[in-house]
C-alpha cells in the first residue's frame, strides 16, 4: 500500500493500516531512537509514544508527499526521545559558553569503521554530547534549532558538538586500537 493511502486509512482509524505503518517504519524509527537513548527499553518506549502521537495527529495531518511525511514522523520520534531525555536527565551535562573550544577533529578515524561500531561508540557518549551530536550531525538541525529544542544557548550547543566529536574520536581510536591488537593475537 502506498504511504498516501496508508496515512489516509490510519487517519480514518483503520487498525490494519496502523499496523502496516508500524511494520513499515518501526525498525527505522527504533534505530533513530537508539541513537538518542542508551537503553533499548527507553528507545522502544519513545518509539511507541511516537507512533501513538503520529496516529493521534493524522486526522489533522495534510499529506503533501512521501518525503515530507516521513520527515514529519521522524521529527515526532526525535521529539519523543528529547522528552525522554529531559524527563530522565534533569540536567544535561553542558559546559558554559565561554568554555567552548574549537579544536579540529580528524574525521578520517570514522572512515575505517563499520556503522554499527560507530553507533556503539556514539552510545557511550554522555547524554548531552550524544544528543547534540545526533541533532546536528545526523538530523541536520542548526545550532539555533538545537538551542531552542534543548533550552540551551547556541554557544553551548556548539561547545557540546565539539566536545562530542573529540570524545567520539577518542572512543573510536580506542576501538580501532583494540580491534587492531585483537587481530594481531
Amino acid at each position: 500500500m502506498e504511504l498516501r493511502q496508508l496515512i489516509f486509512e490510519c487517519a480514518k482509524g483503520s487498525i490494519t493500516a496502523q499496523r502496516y505503518l508500524f511494520d513499515g517504519y518501526a525498525h527505522r524509527f527504533l534505530l533513530l531512537c537508539q541513537r538518542y537513548l542508551k537503553h533499548r527499553e527507553e528507545a522502544e518506549e519513545a518509539m511507541m509514544n511516537g507512533f501513538l502521537q503520529i496516529y493521534q495527529s493524522l486526522p489533522q495531518f495534510n499529506f503533501i508527499n512521501d518525503p515530507s511525511t516521513i520527515a514529519w514522523m521522524k521529527k515526532i520520534m526525535v521529539n519523543k526521545c528529547l522528552e525522554n531525555i529531559r524527563a530522565r536527565h534533569r540536567l544535561l551535562v553542558v559546559l558554559a559558553e565561554d568554555q567552548a573550544e574549537d579544536e579540529s577533529v580528524d574525521e578520517s578515524v570514522f572512515s575505517s569503521m563499520e556503522v554499527k561500531n560507530i553507533l556503539a561508540c556514539l552510545a557511550k557518549l554522555p547524554v548531552g554530547y550524544r544528543t547534540v551530536f545526533n541533532l546536528f550531525v545526523i538530523e541536520a538541525y542548526s545550532h539555533e534549532e538545537i538551542a531552542e529544542l534543548l533550552r540551551i544557548s547556541i554557544g553551548t550547543s556548539k561547545s557540546q558538538l565539539n566536545k562530542a566529536k573529540r570524545h567520539l574520536q577518542r572512543l573510536i581510536i580506542e576501538h580501532n586500537n583494540y580491534g587492531h591488537h585483537a587481530a594481531q593475537q
